[in-house]
């Protein structure tokens, strides 16, 4: 589901991004090398323009920019995504307006420039070309700033969402890696004895008293005559023994 959540969020970036480039182009540079040409020249050229532009290419990135916003916000819904549908939300309300501007301005404007007739024919071309280039240089302009930042936010949008996938990833992986680490301790660990278990030794020292020794070597006298002398018991202190003439 993450892949075709951004395979359409991708594609409503790249659509925005593409009309936002053909409307700045009329912007920085169709626009004004026409403005250096006489009344008949840029009549002439913007009817042309208009007819050729309504192509199925330019049509799926202007609709798409719509299209693509629409479903991208769709596909996330819901309260695991809310951040990035705030960025779609808003990049999708800029080519909205966008939409509108080029729909009730500058298509009429077009449409008023077309039904200008042949440019060969006109009386009064300057008169033709002051009712259209002013107002349609305006909202064009205005239509590629609302696409370009339209633009910006959806790249937005997909930062916020690669960011969100990356921290569901991280907060999953804990537990996996202390399950694997708990069965790695549990191969491989070797057990401490515990006190009272069989196999275990005490690191303690041994303490051996006297008496305790000297009962250890009088059991074993009989079977280690060597060692028989010490079988007898160490005086105490204090205590004196003679001995017999």
């Amino acid at each position: 589901m993450f892949a075709l959540r951004i395979a359409v969020l991708v594609a409503a970036t790249l659509a925005t991004g593409l009309i936002a480039g053909v409307f700045y182009a009329y912007a920085m540079s169709v626009m004004p090398a026409l403005g250096r040409g006489d009344d008949r020249t840029i009549i002439d050229v913007m009817q042309k323009i208009n007819v050729v532009i309504i192509n199925p290419w330019f049509l799926v990135g202007f609709v798409g920019t719509l299209v693509c916003s629409v479903a991208a916000a769709a596909l996330h819904l819901g309260a695991d995504h809310r951040a990035t549908l705030i960025w779609i939300g808003i990049a999708l309300a800029l080519n909205v307006v966008a939409f509108a501007v080029t729909g009730t301005l500058n298509v009429p404007l077009n449409d008023q420039l077309a039904s200008a007739g042949d440019v060969a024919a006109l009386a009064d071309p300057g008169a033709v070309r002051a009712d259209f280039e002013s107002a349609w240089v305006r909202w064009n302009i205005v239509r590629a700033v609302l696409h370009t930042a339209a633009f910006l936010v959806l790249c937005g949008a997909l930062f916020v969402a690669g960011v969100q996938h990356g921290r569901a990833n991280a907060s999953a992986a804990p537990g996996a890696t202390e399950t694997s680490e708990a069965a790695s301790d549990v191969r491989y660990r070797t057990p401490r004895p515990v006190r009272g278990q069989a196999g275990h030794r005490s690191t303690r020292p041994r303490v051996i008293t006297l008496e305790g020794r000297n009962a250890g070597l009088a059991t074993r006298g009989t079977a280690d005559p060597a060692r028989s002398s010490f079988a007898t018991p160490i005086p105490r202190c204090g205590e004196h023994r003679g001995y017999e003439g």
